[in-house]
């Protein structure tokens, strides 16, 4: 296995493929002064692909034989999960969006420095953590008013979750959502999804502003 300890996700189609070049020529050029710290790929599907995967290094792209449209966006999340956890011993999984701009870069340096503070101490280690969303009540979700491909049937349930827009996870917690890949892939809601088949690993969510750093692009 690579050894890595943060890699950061970043979910792309190929429909939207400008979006991650227009990242690739803006705050992405800053990661390399992390010195090795934090590599990325965008993250694409591909139904016809010959494997289960393929890594293009030259254009930090992780290609998943798996649907590449919004609906199917849960079963391309747990499947990158799936081959990272495959070929990197990694510390956490950092995930974001092809639409987000991260100002300044330094959050990430930051961040790290916090989670390897933590790592060492099993009673501090975190295991999940982002834009904490609290779900007292199950409610029917609208979010097909912005996505009219998802049904709008859905329920969501009473829950914690972290927004999309980023979070990050432990080595611990994607071994644990890995062993409910099945239950995963049938959701429509990627975030929620993640957050609610994570139950046993969220007592300590670590609560991140991020409105404060990551900004959609306009």
């Amino acid at each position: 296995m690579i050894n890595q300890d943060y890699i950061l996700l970043i979910f792309n189609c190929v429909n939207y493929r400008y979006k991650a070049l227009r990242q690739q020529e803006s705050w992405l050029r800053d990661l390399p002064g992390l010195q090795n710290k934090l590599i990325y790929y965008h993250v694409v599907g591909n139904p016809d692909l010959q494997s289960d995967y393929v890594f293009d290094e030259d254009s930090r792209i992780l290609w998943l034989r798996v649907p590449d449209d919004y609906n199917s966006l849960p079963k391309k999340v747990i499947n990158a999960y799936e081959v990272i956890a495959k070929v990197y011993d990694f510390k956490y999984i950092f995930k974001t969006d092809d639409d987000q701009i991260v100002m300044p870069i330094k959050f990430f340096d930051t961040l790290i420095t916090v989670l390897n503070t933590r790592y060492t101490d099993l009673t501090k280690r975190v295991h999940y953590g982002g834009h904490v969303i609290n779900v007292k009540e199950a409610y029917k979700s609208e979010y097909y008013r912005l996505h009219p491909e998802l049904p709008q049937n859905l329920i969501v349930q009473k829950t914690q979750y972290c927004s999309g827009r980023f979070y990050l996870l432990s080595h611990d917690a994607v071994t644990s959502l890995i062993l409910k890949k099945e239950d995963i892939c049938n959701e429509y809601l990627e975030d929620y999804a993640i957050g609610f088949h994570m139950p046993s690993l969220k007592e300590k969510i670590l609560n991140l502003k991020t409105d404060e750093f990551f900004f959609d692009f306009v």
